[in-house]
């Protein structure tokens, strides 16, 4: 069984990564983005590595996706304003259901209680939190500097857009 489950996850996050990269329209790339990047937390699931999957959820999909969605906003407001009903609606709310479903099976049938088999794993918080500010402090950094950077770029363009 998770043969198939692994076979179907790494076929959706390849096409929805295929899909970010061939899109026209900038919105539905980045939301392919952020569903490629779910892809890869799903896959950090199946290998038991559940801090990394929801560090993968909380940073990528959470801010990075998110930031490049207001970013797209800021700057090409007529491109993704133009809204149409019909079949797209219906297909959103389709791919909601199974969405949530999925995610409600996955998180009934799962045992986030039970300890890591590894006694030499990180147990706790604060020594994650420790490693994060002694081991990789630079990453850290250099990741705030480019969301600053890139929030004040998408600023400026909006800013000379509107001249």
């Amino acid at each position: 069984m998770t043969d198939v489950v692994f076979l179907v996850v790494s076929l959706l996050t390849v096409f929805f990564a295929i899909l970010a990269l061939e899109s026209r329209e900038l919105v539905y790339g980045a939301v392919a983005l952020s569903l490629s990047f779910l892809g890869a937390a799903a896959l950090f699931i199946l290998l038991d590595s559940i801090f990394i999957a929801i560090f993968q959820v909380l940073v990528y999909v959470g801010s990075i996706a998110i930031l490049i969605v207001f970013v797209i906003m800021l700057v090409r407001r007529d491109k993704w304003a133009n809204v149409t009903g019909g079949n797209e609606r219906i297909l959103g709310i389709i791919a909601a259901v199974l969405l949530f479903s999925t995610i409600t099976y996955f998180s009934l049938s799962s045992s986030l209680t039970s300890q890591y088999p590894n006694p030499t794993a990180i147990s706790n918080f604060y020594e994650i939190g420790s490693q994060l500010i002694n081991d990789y402090w630079l990453i850290l950094q250099l990741t705030g500097l480019a969301l600053a950077v890139s929030i004040i770029g998408a600023l400026t363009m909006a800013k000379f857009e509107n001249r």
